[in-house]
């Protein structure tokens, strides 16, 4: 595989397990040396050994983005290692489903403050050292911001929020010299997601495999996501070749999304 991305320092968000694990360890592969950031400390030290195999430096930071002081420390960490940023990759955030009805207000802030405000607040603390880097920012989104559901009001509402801040980003980036684009990813099979069709599969008296088909077949798609699918299309749109996209919005869902946009 050829280094398209030598000499360049990554922060991946998130980037423990999973989508975001999955997004460090192709940067990786691609030349990046990587800052990889979560909350659970033992997570990170088993993604940081198995990202060190790639040959690139793997620095970490457990934080909680939630707070200010959250991506202020991640700011801080990057200049005690690095002292220098070219990709920022905001992939933290998971929000809860449920009936509207049963959602309590504090369920509905929790679903903004890590996966909405953690990225702006990350990207307005480190947009002077990407401009300096002419670097790159990939947001991390979903196609719940495309295609709102009655059970997944919360994510539908911070995706569609953090798309919009995303685009009006890309505005920005004309100016500074910093590339900006979304990736909406569908369902993917990540440990969380294998949790949530064990649990929906239980309760209706199914495997989590026929669960897992039935959702295949009503989304009318070859198969569900992999974490690799989404860590293709954001490795490639860090490199030289994708500088000319700018404020895309790109669906991995295998075709799951009907809509134009």
């Amino acid at each position: 595989m050829a280094e398209n991305l030598a000499g360049k320092v990554a922060i991946v968000t998130g980037g423990s397990r999973g989508i975001g694990r999955a997004i460090a360890q192709r940067l990786a592969m691609e030349g990046a040396d990587c800052l990889i950031v979560a909350r659970t400390p033992e997570n990170l030290a088993t993604a940081a050994g198995e990202l060190a195999a790639t040959g690139r430096r793997i620095e970490t930071c457990d934080v909680d983005l939630r707070s200010l002081e959250g991506c202020e420390a991640v700011q801080g960490r990057l200049d005690d290692t690095f002292g220098r940023l070219d990709i920022l990759v905001n992939c933290a955030g998971a929000t809860q489903a449920g009936p509207f009805l049963e959602l309590s207000d504090d369920v509905w802030q929790d679903g903004f403050d890590l996966k909405f405000w953690g990225a702006v607040r990350l990207t307005r603390l480190l947009w002077p050292s990407l401009g300096e880097a002419r670097g790159t920012v990939i947001n991390i989104v979903g196609g719940f911001a495309r295609t709102p559901a009655a059970d997944f009001m919360i994510g539908g509402a911070v995706n569609a929020a953090f798309a919009n801040f995303s685009k009006a980003l890309a505005g920005l980036g004309l100016r500074d010299d910093v590339n900006v684009n979304t990736v909406h990813p569908g369902q993917t099979v990540t440990d969380r997601l294998d949790q949530v069709f064990e649990t929906r599969a239980a309760q209706a008296g199914i495997t989590p495999d026929e669960f897992q088909q039935k959702i295949i077949e009503r989304q009318g798609v070859r198969r569900l996501g992999k974490p690799d699918d989404v860590a293709a299309l954001v490795a490639f749109l860090c490199s030289p070749e994708a500088r000319h996209i700018q404020g895309a919005a790109i669906g991995v869902d295998g075709g799951a999304t009907s809509g134009l946009f």
